[in-house]
């Protein structure tokens, strides 16, 4: 998804909880400021439909759920609420809001040109503060590219780069697979 800054007035949450429920489209709050989001490409919207239904079945059963990006985050501790494409929750605190959850393990992005630095650089520095969060998955929409920012047992974050050929790991649900799977029915722009 990309954002682009709506308006210049300052929300508080509750201001945006409000003012957003009278949009027709969705919203992210960061740093008291909404920023309006736009929808993808075909790539973007199959992309997140195959990791979404891959990383569901397989936690059917499970305490865990996923969510697709009409879900809000809550960035621990901050005012901030983000519509990140997928996000995985563990955390019984999660159920406590039907608006958004806080304690995401595992939180998904499908990369764009235009978000792409900012998914990778300012977002991933908020979202690293938050202690529940495992891993953080870009995945591109371009090639058969994903890099996981995983926060190993040491609590260091290392970057695990997967392509054509590999077995993706999400470490934070116990779960692998062919990086092809989650390409399905992808077909790359052919460039000149």
């Amino acid at each position: 998804m990309i954002a682009a800054r709506d308006n210049d007035r300052y929300f508080t949450p509750e201001e945006y909880f409000s003012w957003e429920e009278q949009q027709l489209e969705k919203h992210e709050l960061i740093d008291g400021r909404v920023y309006a989001m736009s929808g993808g490409t075909q790539n973007h919207s199959a992309i997140k439909l195959n990791v979404g239904s891959l990383i569901r079945s397989h936690l059917r059963g499970s305490p865990c759920r996923v969510f697709n990006s009409d879900l809000k985050v809550n960035i621990l501790n901050t005012p901030n609420y983000t519509y990140p494409d997928l996000s995985v929750t563990c955390d019984d605190r999660d159920r406590e809001h039907p608006l958004y959850i806080t304690y995401p393990c595992l939180i998904v992005e499908v990369l764009s040109d235009s978000t792409e630095a900012y998914d990778r650089g300012k977002k991933f520095e908020k979202y690293r503060r938050n202690p529940n969060l495992v891993d953080y998955v870009l995945v591109s929409s371009d090639e058969m590219a994903i890099d996981i920012y995983h926060k190993n047992d040491a609590g260091e974050w290392v970057i695990l780069s997967y392509r054509e050929g590999d077995m993706v790991e999400f470490q934070s649900i116990n779960l692998s697979l062919p990086i092809e799977q989650l390409y399905e029915e992808i077909v790359f722009d052919i460039q000149p």
